[in-house]
């Protein structure tokens, strides 16, 4: 039995006191000194925005990006280890042309038509971090 969006699985009713409005980011995790391939990544490439960190945050290291109402923030982790099945969806409109600038950057990028009602790809960060993009199919 598939449950509706906020339900709970006991009863199939959506809980009276609170409810999801969205998601604010997505963290992925950067070995330590890799702000600056982030930055080439996220800010050049894929062309986001990198936000400033609140002081207490920033001592820590790593970078926020936002883009089209997404916002990703890239912490450090002493013992890092990219992930590679673990993955934000990232939904894209004119995905063929994103796909084509990551191609022309050097990323590979692994088309998969796996997924019922989406064009994707998958593709990965400079710091070996894995990444999925999709767009509605028309009709």
């Amino acid at each position: 039995m598939v449950e509706d969006e906020g339900s709970t699985p006991a009863t199939g009713q959506a809980p009276a006191d609170y409810s999801f409005a969205g998601l604010h980011h997505v963290q992925l995790a950067i070995p330590p000194g890799a702000e600056e391939a982030c930055r080439e990544f996220w800010g050049g490439v894929l062309g986001m925005t990198e936000l400033p960190k609140p002081p207490a945050l920033a001592a820590r290291g790593g970078c926020w990006f936002r883009g089209g109402g997404l916002e990703v923030h890239l912490g450090v982790e002493q013992d890092f280890h990219p992930a590679r099945k673990a993955h934000p969806g990232i939904l894209v409109r004119s995905l063929r042309d994103l796909a084509d600038r990551l191609e022309r950057h050097g990323h590979e990028v692994t088309w998969d038509g796996d997924f019922p009602g989406y064009h994707r790809f998958h593709a990965f960060d400079k710091i070996g971090n894995r990444l999925e993009f999709l767009e509605p199919r028309d009709g």
